[in-house]
């Protein structure tokens, strides 16, 4: 090699070097600059690329009872515009805007707004979405409150042809995409919406991936999917179904309506699941996510294999974490905070009662538009005058600079809420 030719190679090994490392200083960055967009171990951002701004008209295509109960239907949704759709990432969820019927006692019916957010229940399409939407009846010791607005209106009022107004797919829980690990699904009632997801994208998208689903139904009657995952399991072998009753009825046939009766839990997991290391995703109601989620920490599982979701305002503590029985709830941390509502122009005091501001501010009388009482839906949000809030984990609504969210956010300092 003469001079000419060296100097060549060494000009070329420079360059391939400068441009690795600026890519790689860009990935870094940009995973830096969305710590607060990504799942814990996925290197992939909350929102798909694509996603569109705001309230987009989507038409209902077709509607269907998942369940013989016929109390979880689906809803097949088509954008008006006729527009692709961005993908989205197994187990997120859409957010939508809800003309649902309301009164208060002693008046008229009228029509208000709701925000609710409703997990996608199947793979990524590029014409369509679907969701599944279960019936919320009136609570079983208080017959006489009315039943979940926005899934009565659902069920009841909206039709093929309809249109519904909807945010682009967005959250926090989806599956990792980029691991071949196998995968632990687990559901406990209409939790099972996004696993559904999950699931067939896995069987689509990763064939020799191992899946296991554990699903918590009380008896048969309230299975949904029940024919589509019987049939998925018998044409995948790397899927394994496990459906846990905790009330059987009477007809229901051990080994083909439930393979397990009880509760799922780690033992539970312990006796079934092979040996070796898997990743777990759980989303069910707060008793079971409160029970489980920690359960898996204690029995060994990596905090970092442990994802979960839970439906409605429900505190899950950390995985593998348990407070002595003396100890302070998290909110009593910052106690006795001043916390003004400009609007209301009134000023109260913060002890730690509460769990969030939301409900603070409900308890003492003062009216606040909210939604999904989780973060997902950005109906609570209101701006922050002055202080600090903070949440124990980061919100899925990507708040706007100057304010703040109330159904999850917590006093770190005096307030001022234009509320």
């Amino acid at each position: 090699m003469n001079a000419l030719q060296l100097l060549s190679y060494i000009s070329a090994v420079l360059v391939l070097q400068l441009v690795v490392g600026v890519s790689a200083g860009i990935w870094h960055r940009r995973v830096a600059d969305a710590a607060t967009l990504l799942d814990v171990n996925a290197q992939v951002p909350v929102a798909s690329s694509g996603a569109w701004s705001g309230w987009r008209d989507f038409r209902v295509a077709s509607r269907e009872f998942e369940d013989l109960g016929r109390t979880q239907c689906s809803f097949r949704l088509e954008p008006v515009d006729g527009g692709a759709l961005p993908p989205f990432l197994p187990g997120q969820y859409l957010t939508f805007s809800l003309p649902v019927a309301g009164s208060e006692p002693g008046e008229a019916v009228t029509e208000r707004t709701v925000t609710r957010c409703y997990s996608l229940s199947d793979r990524p399409e590029s014409s369509h979405y679907r969701i599944t939407v279960k019936r919320v009846p009136s609570p079983a010791q208080r017959p006489e409150l009315p039943p979940g607005a926005s899934s009565s209106h659902l069920h009841d009022r909206v039709q093929i042809g309809d249109v519904l107004r909807i945010k682009a797919p967005a959250g926090r829980f989806f599956i990792d995409l980029n691991s071949d690990l196998p995968v632990v699904l687990v559901a406990g009632g209409i939790g099972v919406t996004p696993m559904m997801s999950m699931l067939r994208w896995c069987l689509a998208e990763q064939p020799g991936r191992t899946v296991h689903l554990y699903y918590g139904v009380r008896r048969g009657s309230e299975q949904a999917f029940k024919q589509t995952l019987e049939s998925l399991a018998a044409a995948h072998p790397n899927f394994h179904l496990n459906v846990v009753q905790s009330d059987p009825a009477p007809d229901d046939l051990p080994g083909h309506d439930g393979q397990h009766v009880g509760r799922i839990d780690v033992d539970l997991l312990r006796r079934t699941l092979p040996h070796g290391r898997h990743q777990f995703y759980v989303c069910g109601p707060p008793a079971m996510m409160a029970s489980l989620v920690p359960a898996l920490g204690e029995w060994g599982v990596e905090s970092g294999d442990i994802h979960f979701e839970s439906f409605g305002p429900a505190s899950v503590p950390s995985p593998g974490t348990v407070a002595p029985p003396d100890a302070p709830a998290s909110n009593d941390v910052a106690a006795s905070i001043n916390v003004q509502f400009r609007r209301s122009g009134r000023t109260l005091t913060w002890s730690g009662q509460d769990g969030n501001l939301l409900d603070f501010a409900e308890r003492q009388g003062i009216a606040v538009e909210s939604g999904c009482r989780s973060g997902s839906c950005g109906s609570c949000e209101v701006r922050l005058v002055s202080g600090r809030v903070r949440y124990a984990s980061p919100p899925d609504h990507e708040v706007a600079p100057g304010c703040c969210l109330l159904c999850v956010g917590l006093p770190d300092s005096a307030l001022v809420l234009e509320a």
